[in-house]
C-alpha cells in the first residue's frame, strides 16, 4: 500500500499552475495548500476545532522540539502525535535537521550524523537520518521528512556540492531505516543552494530513490526573492509530475502565489501565527500593525473583505487594546485571522487555477495589497 497519493486535477492555461489531491491516511486535501504549523504538537492559541473551521486539513509538528519535550515515547504510548493532540486530519512532521542547525551554535556534522547541545538545558544530543526516522515512526505522522543538511545562506560551491552529496548519502540511509513504510509517507528533500548543477544533481540523486513526495528545501533562509524564484523555475520541473512537491518555510502571500505559479503543491510557515502575536495581520490591503496608536479608536474589522470569525466580531481597536494589554486572546484573534487569510487565499488560488485565470488573480492581488508599489511593505 501507497500511504501518499497524488493526483493531477486541472493545469492552469496562463500559467502551467496544478491544481491537485494529496490523499493520506488521514483524509484528502486539494493543492496547492498552506499547512499552518503546530511545533509542539498546537498550533499556538488554536484549538483543532478552530483549524477545521478555516478548513485547514493538514498541519505540520516538529520532530526535534517533540524528541525533547515529551519525547516521542510518550507520544507513541498516547496513540500517536493524531490521538496525543486530538487531531483527526493529516499531519506532516519535519526531520529536525533545520532546528539542529539553526538552534544551536555548537554542532559537529559529521558522515554519521550531528553532534550538538540541547538548546534548553546543554545537554549533548545526536541526530542522525536513523534516529530522525525512529522519532517521526514513533510519533506517527502521515508525512515524514528525510534529514538533511541544512546549509547557510550563502555558501560556496565546494561546501553546497559536500553537503548535497551528504543530504543524498542520508536519504538513503533514511528509507532504509524507515519501519512503517505501508503507513507513513517519506519525503525527500532536495538542496543545492542558488546552483542550478547542484538543484540538478540533488533531485537526481533524490528521484532515482523514489520517494512518495520531494520538497525543496534551502530556499527562504535569506536569499532574494528573484533567486528563490529562479531556484523554483529550475528546481520543479526535475521533480516527478505525479507526486506532491513541498516548498519548505514559505508563508508570505506573494510567495504563496509565485510558487503555485511555479508548480509548488505545499507549503508551510510560521510567519502568519509569529506576525500575529506582535500585532500584525495579512490583509487584503497589505499588512496592518493593530497594535499602532492609530487604531485606538477604529471599530471596524481587521479587514473589510475578511469573513473569519475575528473580524466578523471584533474591532481593531479591541484587538489593539488586548494586544497592548498583553491578553492571550488578542493573539489568539490575530492568530486565528492570519491564517484563515492565508487557508482562504490558497482556495483563492486553486479556484483561479480551476478557471485558468491565475496570472489575472496574480496581478489584481499584486495590486490590491499594493506590492506593485515601490519600496512595498511585506513580511
Amino acid at each position: 500500500m501507497v500511504p501518499i497519493k497524488y493526483e493531477l486535477i486541472k493545469t492552469d492555461k496562463q500559467t502551467g499552475a496544478r491544481l491537485g489531491k494529496v490523499t493520506t491516511p488521514h483524509g484528502s486535501f486539494e493543492t496547492p495548500t498552506f499547512m499552518p504549523v503546530g511545533t509542539l504538537a498546537t498550533v499556538k492559541t488554536m484549538s483543532p476545532e478552530d483549524l477545521k473551521s478555516m478548513h485547514a486539513n493538514i498541519i505540520l509538528s516538529n520532530t526535534y522540539h517533540l524528541w525533547l519535550r515529551p519525547g516521542e515515547n510518550i507520544i507513541k504510548k498516547a496513540g500517536g502525535l493524531h490521538s496525543f493532540m486530538n487531531w483527526d486530519g493529516s499531519i506532516l512532521t519535519d526531520s529536525g535537521g533545520f532546528q539542529v542547525f539553526s538552534l544551536s551554535d555548537m554542532r559537529d556534522i559529521t558522515e554519521e550524523g550531528v553532534h550538538f547541545r540541547n538548546h534548553l538545558n546543554g545537554e549533548k544530543l545526536f541526530l542522525s537520518p536513523e534516529k530522525s526516522m525512529e522519532v517521526q515512526n514513533a510519533l506517527g505522522s502521515d508525512i515524514m521528512m528525510a534529514f538533511d543538511e541544512c546549509p547557510p545562506y550563502p555558501a560556496t560551491h565546494a561546501y553546497m556540492k559536500q553537503s548535497v552529496e551528504r543530504t543524498s548519502r542520508w536519504a538513503e540511509r533514511c528509507l532504509q531505516a524507515h519501519s512503517r513504510k505501508d503507513e507513513q509517507g517519506l519525503f525527500g528533500i532536495v538542496q543545492g543552494g542558488e546552483f542550478e548543477d547542484l538543484r540538478r544533481q540533488s533531485a537526481s540523486d533524490l528521484v532515482s530513490l523514489d520517494f512518495p513526495g520531494y520538497a525543496i528545501g534551502g530556499l527562504s533562509v535569506g536569499e532574494p526573492k528573484p533567486i528563490m524564484n529562479r531556484m523554483l523555475e529550475f528546481t520543479t520541473p526535475l521533480l516527478p509530475a505525479d507526486k506532491p512537491r513541498y516548498l519548505m518555510g514559505v508563508g508570505s502571500p506573494d510567495s504563496l502565489i509565485d510558487g503555485s505559479i511555479r508548480g509548488v503543491d505545499m507549503f508551510d510557515c510560521v510567519l502568519p501565527t509569529r506576525i500575529a502575536r506582535n500585532g500584525t495581520c495579512m490583509t487584503s490591503h497589505g499588512r496592518l500593525v493593530v497594535r499602532n496608536a492609530k487604531y485606538a479608536e477604529d471599530f471596524g474589522p481587521i479587514d473589510d473583505q475578511c469573513d473569519c470569525y475575528t473580524c466578523r466580531n471584533y474591532s481593531r481597536a479591541y484587538i489593539r487594546h488586548l494586544i497592548k494589554c498583553n491578553e492571550t486572546f488578542g493573539f489568539r484573534l490575530t492568530t486565528y485571522h492570519n491564517l484563515y487569510f492565508l487557508l482562504n487565499l490558497m482556495e483563492q488560488v486553486r479556484n483561479a487555477i480551476r478557471e485558468d485565470r491565475l496570472g489575472d488573480f496574480r496581478e489584481a492581488f499584486f495590486e490590491q495589497y499594493g506590492l506593485n508599489k515601490p519600496n512595498a511593505k511585506n513580511f
